[in-house]
């Protein structure tokens, strides 16, 4: 089953990817995540102090989303696959605007919940999934320097998105905040996706439509190393998402200031870049199943380095900014493990399905860390829960090895 060889027509757009498209979906990333996602942290205190509902009940309300936009990303791979990304993604779009006026325009907590609902949809359609599968059907063998570029510049979504908002609920409610935020996504999003992904949909080749006719996606998706590959990727995103989610009061529980400990989670955010930067050279060097074993290693070790080290303050600081990098290492880990281990046919409903369960870990690890921290008693116990569960999944992570030749 090695990857068919393509014409040279399809070489030269595998070599650099249709012009404008890694253009228009850096600036789609960058709003789509800094609306449909790094607003609401910096809006919550705002909405239950003015509503009077509880932090629970909203947090919630976020947490339903990404279970299902979890559950949406299946679908919406499926149909990038067959038909590509311009009118999901615009259409997403769209709902994503309806989704943040309605947020706007909640007069209870039941609507607000709901309106998160249907932004879940606009999440499954417009964030990294439906990108990743766009750019690695698009690029072909150029597709880790084109999925690097793109996070890259997303990395920088909530560093610009968490202060505009600030400054927004500074001057405006937080429902005004949000019609704002909607009109910036209306304005950008949905001409971007509309006009910017308007390149050929490259046609699935011979090959590559033989075997999902003769049931490619099935025999992947149930094989032994994608099922290790799946729960390995969502262990890891849960340790990983519940360390930053509570990396400010693990670091205060330290000593450290609420000032620096803020500090150390903007460095984290840095550290991203250089995990990014650093993955392309590591991939040229190492298998997929080295890799994946080494990188959740690293996160497993960060994790602990954080949690378990008692000072000094440099030394916890210098931890967070290396579980940044891990956390860097990682998104590029999971954007290309389908197509380095079984090539890009079928890619976007195989990565679906990879990364809901990897979505559903997201969704529930701030709820779930502080209840470890809450029945254990400390943040260092968390945290040492969280290196064990890092851990395993670098143990998982072996058996990801394939048959298959890697893509190229």
């Amino acid at each position: 089953m090695r990857p068919a060889h393509p014409t040279g027509d399809q070489r030269n757009t595998q070599r650099a990817g249709p012009r404008g498209v890694l253009a228009a979906l850096c600036l789609t990333q960058i709003i789509g995540w800094g609306v449909l996602y790094y607003s609401f942290p910096v809006a919550l205190p705002a909405i239950t102090t003015d509503t009077g509902w509880s932090e629970s009940s909203t947090t919630a309300a976020f947490s339903a989303a990404l279970l299902v936009a979890a559950v949406a990303g299946i679908a919406v791979g499926r149909i990038i696959d067959r038909h590509g990304p311009r009118w999901v993604m615009t259409l997403g779009s769209v709902i994503g605007v309806a989704a943040t006026l309605a947020v706007a325009s909640a007069p209870s907590v039941g609507w607000f919940a709901a309106a998160w609902v249907v932004a879940g949809i606009a999440q499954a359609s417009t964030l990294y999934a439906p990108a990743f599968t766009a750019l690695t059907r698009w690029y072909g063998p150029a597709r880790i320097r084109a999925l690097t570029v793109l996070t890259l510049v997303a990395g920088l979504s909530s560093t610009i998105f968490a202060p505009a908002t600030a400054a927004l609920l500074d001057y405006l409610s937080w429902r005004q905040t949000y019609v704002a935020l909607a009109v910036m996504l209306a304005v950008t999003t949905i001409p971007g996706h509309a006009f910017g992904l308007n390149a050929n949909w490259p046609a699935t080749d011979h090959a590559a439509h033989t075997r999902m006719r003769n049931g490619h996606v099935h025999a992947v998706a149930t094989s032994r190393a994608f099922v290790c590959l799946t729960v390995a990727s969502a262990l890891t995103a849960f340790a990983m998402f519940a360390a930053t989610i509570h990396l400010i009061p693990m670091l205060t529980d330290r000593g450290l200031s609420m000032t620096l400990a803020a500090w150390a989670l903007g460095l984290s955010g840095a550290g991203q870049l250089l995990g990014r930067i650093g993955y392309a050279p590591l991939s040229r060097r190492t298998t997929p199943r080295f890799r994946s074993v080494l990188i959740l290693t690293g996160v497993a070790a960060t994790v602990a380095a954080v949690g378990l080290l008692p000072g000094p303050a440099a030394a916890l600081v210098a931890a967070s900014i290396i579980l940044g990098i891990a956390r860097g290492a990682f998104t590029l880990l999971q954007s290309t493990a389908v197509s380095d281990r079984w090539g890009i046919a079928g890619f976007g409903t195989l990565y679906g399905i990879l990364n809901a369960p990897t979505t559903v870990a997201m969704a529930i690890a701030p709820w779930a860390g502080s209840a470890i921290a809450s029945t254990l008693g400390s943040y260092p116990a968390m945290f040492t829960v969280l290196t064990a569960i890092a851990g395993a999944a670098a143990v998982v992570a072996i058996g990801t090895a394939t048959r298959f030749q890697r893509a190229s």
